[in-house]
């Protein structure tokens, strides 16, 4: 399996300004393997800590930050000897030894010829219980579940791939229901890694549902592990609501959908977990189409999504025919499934900040906007070829937006103020537009 992201690690491999890297994802997203996969493939070898339930890595880190002693360490630990340069350290699950984050700064401030990198499915939580967080002394970088890029690279269709990538759109057209029939199979499977893989060896549909509710089990038991008892209710009400929510046909989340008469005071600790874990994305409402967008949120008002949109399929109970018989599957839910895989691809594709776009009436909504290079660009999603788009149109009427843009299942088409990027190359949004 390949990930984009590979190609990030060598380029901060290579940095001259390089910091000890934090990878930053929710659990099953593939954090390991990809640190693992780096190691094998940019130095002589890797050694691999895992600090998971490991009482030898607390009383490592428990006292004073003598790196000799903690690079000894960790070379007993793993087995390899570490050389600074050749050798890449591996903390896997670092959050569970708080004074190992912290060290990172004295590896980053004294210690820099070693090449460490790092990763913590709960790290943001951790953060959030008063860690020590080395702050300026690390680098981030954000992994997220394959995009139908890395998806069609997965199984081995690198063909199509090269022309979405490259922007062939006379190839692309030609090529149009291959790509609908790939998406749906998307949708479906998802870009979780170990689902993927299952589907790459077997090609057994049926069973890739368990194994998604057997992943979404695991995280609530993951939740309920970690988070204080007297939260994990209100964790588990917004987690298993959020299909709720997307299946309306205004997004916004309402709390009052969670429980009657709930308030957000009582849930703002439960969403913030669910954040933190990487597990839901909160996409903030603007309200105006000012530079930067993010200077104009209205924290108030916001929209949820799950991490992947197989898994919104698992927790939705899409059944396995809609994926073999016709494309319903691309109207379900009012297109929320269809809005969970563009946003997917925004975050999985690009570095864009997301925000969404309604009227101060609430009688226009954009499903997403976001800023390329100097133009704020609003972004409608149709599910299906039925091109018709009021919100867009009014709100081009009443800002003059020069760049517009409608994915949908329909080809690509430039026209005077509004690009129509067909769904299967929505991840590409920035070399299209620009």
């Amino acid at each position: 399996m390949y990930r984009d992201k590979i190609e990030d690690l060598k380029k901060w491999k290579n940095s001259p300004n390089r910091k000890p890297l934090l990878i930053r994802g929710a659990r099953q997203v593939g954090k390991t393997w990809l640190m693992k996969e780096f190691g094998k493939q940019c130095y002589e070898k890797y050694a691999y800590i895992n600090f998971d339930d490991n009482s030898r890595m607390e009383n490592l880190f428990s006292e004073d930050f003598d790196l000799n002693k903690i690079i000894q360490g960790l070379s007993i630990e793993s087995g390899v000897n570490i050389e600074p340069e050749s050798t890449l350290i591996i903390l896997d699950e670092i959050q569970e030894t708080p004074k190992a984050l912290k060290a990172l700064k004295y590896f980053c401030e004294n210690a820099n010829e070693y090449h460490i990198i790092s990763a913590g499915s709960l790290l943001g939580v951790a953060i959030h219980e008063g860690t020590s967080f080395p702050v300026g002394k690390v680098d981030f970088l954000d992994l997220f579940p394959l995009s139908f890029y890395e998806f069609l690279k997965a199984i081995k269709e690198d063909e199509l791939l090269n022309i979405l990538i490259n922007n062939d759109f006379y190839m692309i057209k030609v090529f149009n229901l291959k790509f609908k029939e790939l998406l749906k199979l998307y949708y479906y499977i998802g870009g979780m890694p170990e689902i993927v893989n299952y589907y790459i060896e077997t090609k057994d549909l049926h069973e890739i549902r368990n194994i998604q509710n057997k992943l979404l089990q695991a995280y609530e038991q993951d939740l309920s592990k970690h988070a204080p008892s007297n939260i994990v209710p209100r964790i588990r009400q917004l987690w298993h609501n959020i299909p709720t929510q997307l299946a309306k046909e205004n997004k916004k989340f309402i709390y009052g959908l969670v429980k009657e008469g709930a308030r957000a005071r009582e849930y703002e600790i439960a969403l913030s977990w669910l954040i933190d874990c990487g597990l839901v994305y909160q996409i903030n409402r603007v309200n105006n189409n000012k530079i930067p967008l993010s200077a104009y949120q209205d924290f108030s008002a916001f929209k949820l999504y799950l991490l992947d949109v197989g898994l919104l399929c698992a927790m939705s109970g899409v059944d396995i025919k809609t994926i073999l018989e016709g494309n319903e599957i691309f109207d379900e839910f009012k297109g929320s499934l269809t809005e969970q895989y563009v946003l997917c691809q925004l975050k999985e594709c690009t570095q864009l900040n997301v925000f969404y776009w309604s009227s101060e009436t609430g009688t226009s909504e954009i499903d997403f906007i976001t800023q390329i290079g100097k133009y704020n660009v609003p972004i409608e999603v149709k599910a299906s070829e039925n091109l018709q788009a009021k919100s867009l149109k009014t709100f081009i009427e009443k800002y003059g937006n020069k760049i517009n843009v409608r994915t949908s299942m329909s080809d690509y088409r430039k026209e005077e103020k509004l690009i129509n990027i067909p769904l299967y190359n929505i991840g590409n949004i920035e070399k299209i537009v620009c």
